[in-house]
């Protein structure tokens, strides 16, 4: 079997789908990508069982079909250093050998029977939806950091998705800060929710960057399997088992208390003055009143202390809330407005952090963070 594939797109295409490959895989065969050809068309695979990606590619000079699994990282690491030149294959599907050859040099490679590679499985009768890829982007990057690592709640590590006729709706808690994404540009007639796993949609959301098209998602609720498709793009995955958490229940609906700040300002005053907190707990103290709003944390096992005025419109009763400030950077560094309202209604209540100003009229964005005890 032999074939001509330009250097820059079978580097980009490998890379892509490259993600969804494991570290520490149980199948040896999966440390290896799948190449599949079919008339004048070069299907790439890689898969860690859970999840599997594809890319089509377009080629020219094709002698002959078959498959043939390439190990992973003998190839990438071929093409990251070689600059863009038409690469000819030639593959021994006998002998399980393969020769590549560039402008400069040749190189020769064990190879795999590509019938020992996992299929990508198949879904009956999925329901389906459009996005464009845009949404689908902001919303992961939106709500993805705030999963869960702890494995004994293997419901928080992933994001839960809702479909209904009026939006869609992306969740991530883990149990410490929790972020809603609401869109009502995307809309279904029958209503649905799963869990997404975090490692295929870590790999959807940098791929998608730049992609000017519609997403079609494809899932199933018996078979709890998922698959999006754009341009030449697959991703399979199977979804999150169980339930997620009661999110709704955990939203205070009552916040008297209200601190309006320059975003940019607030983060930078939360990261100098965190440098001084305890290390274990992270914690600042946020002292609120109409006069003056004031950060501090000390770590009283070395001495560290800081102390910072905060400029800033409050309006509500005076009081001291902590938080812990790594949680509280990091959603503040998620955020793009301008400027953000830090809600509250006691010191022991979940307290909300709202952009004051949405990025489009369809877009709903909350992010929630449970308060931390004061101890000083």
């Amino acid at each position: 079997m032999k074939f001509i594939v330009s250097r820059d797109v079978l580097y980009k295409n490998l890379s892509a789908i490259s993600g969804v490959l494991g570290s520490n895989s149980t199948l040896p065969i999966l440390d290896n990508f799948l190449f599949t050809v079919e008339g004048d068309i070069l299907t790439l695979m890689a898969s860690d069982l859970d999840a599997t990606m594809t890319a089509t590619v377009q080629l020219t000079n094709v002698e002959g079909e078959g498959a043939v699994a390439i190990p992973s990282k003998t190839i990438l690491e071929t093409l990251k250093l070689m600059p863009e030149t038409p690469i000819v294959f030639d593959i021994d599907l006998e002998n399980h050998t393969l020769k590549f050859s560039a402008a400069n040099g040749e190189y020769d490679s064990s190879c795999f029977p590509g019938q020992e590679y996992p299929a990508m499985k198949t879904m009956t009768d999925p329901q389906s939806f459009e996005i464009e890829a845009s949404i689908l982007q902001r919303a992961i990057s939106k709500t993805l950091f705030a999963t869960g690592n702890d494995e004994l709640r293997p419901n928080m590590m992933g994001v839960l998705c809702e479909l209904s006729n009026d939006h869609i709706t992306f969740v991530a808690t883990d149990a410490h800060k929790l972020v809603r994404y609401k869109n009502a540009a995307v809309k279904v007639d029958d209503p649905a929710s799963f869990i997404l796993p975090k490692k295929p949609i870590t790999q959807l959301k940098s791929i998608l960057s730049g992609v000017n098209e519609k997403v079609k998602v494809e899932y199933t609720s018996n078979t709890h399997h998922i698959r999006f498709s754009f341009e030449n793009i697959v991703l399979f995955s199977s979804l999150k088992e169980g339930k997620f958490p009661a999110y709704q229940a955990v939203i205070p609906k009552d916040n008297p208390n209200k601190f309006v700040v320059v975003r940019k300002d607030f983060h930078k005053s939360i990261c100098r003055v965190g440098i001084y907190s305890n290390q274990s707990t992270y914690q600042v103290r946020i002292s609120l009143s109409d006069e003056r709003t004031v950060i501090t944390a000390e770590d009283l096992d070395f001495s560290n202390k800081a102390e910072e005025n905060i400029t800033g419109a409050y309006t509500g009763e005076p009081m001291d809330i902590g938080f812990n400030s790594k949680f509280l950077r990091e959603m503040l560094e998620n955020l793009d407005s301008e400027e953000v309202t830090l809600e509250m209604s006691q010191p022991s209540r979940a307290a909300l952090l709202i952009p004051t100003e949405q990025d489009s009229p369809e877009e709903d964005l909350l992010m929630l963070i449970m308060p931390v005890m004061l101890n000083y």
